[in-house]
């Protein structure tokens, strides 16, 4: 289901195309290069922004959505359905998805592409007959935090995550109601 947001028109919310890959693992892993630390050499998170970059390594388990204007790839989110990424949860619970690796291009960032993307994955959610949909972000990620919170999204310290390099991801849960 193809959708323009209110304050992005013309904005198409849909499932990213083989042609698209490059450019969306680009636009994802571009939107993650400012949480880098620069004053040292961090190959925790050289690795993740190579696999935030690889949409094709993940499309055959995930649902991979891009936000299009004029054939241009503004946003992208990975949202785990019924299978993981695999690199931090295993698997998922049956009632849950999951949104990962939310990015959008800078110059795109405060027009309401980031929410599209994040009401397509909820839509497709409850779709799917999931009753929960979870996130994780770090504290770096104000913005982001943000945008869960006025979303609905809550708090959920018990699905903390603490990475190998010492980062700790926040877990936030929306619960769904049924339709």
């Amino acid at each position: 289901m193809a959708e323009a947001t209110q304050r992005e028109p013309n904005l198409e919310i849909r499932l990213v195309r083989p042609q698209e890959y490059e450019e969306a693992g680009r636009v994802t892993a571009g939107a993650y290069r400012e949480f880098v630390p620069q004053d040292e050499a961090h190959q925790d998170w050289l690795e993740y922004l190579e696999m935030l970059a690889d949409v094709a390594g993940r499309v055959d388990r995930t649902a991979v959505l891009v936000a299009v204007r004029d054939g241009r790839v503004l946003g992208c989110v990975t949202l785990e359905l019924d299978h993981t990424v695999g690199d931090d949860d295993k698997e998922l619970s049956p009632e849950a998805s999951n949104i990962r690796m939310l990015g959008v291009r800078p110059e795109a960032r405060g027009k309401g592409i980031g929410r599209a993307l994040v009401v397509r994955c909820v839509e497709r959610s409850r779709e799917a007959g999931k009753r929960i949909v979870t996130l994780r972000t770090t504290h770096l990620m104000k913005v982001a935090q943000r945008l869960y919170r006025d979303m609905g999204f809550e708090r959920d310290p018990a699905r903390d995550y603490v990475m190998d390099s010492g980062v700790t991801l926040l877990a936030y849960r929306l619960p769904l109601e049924p339709v």
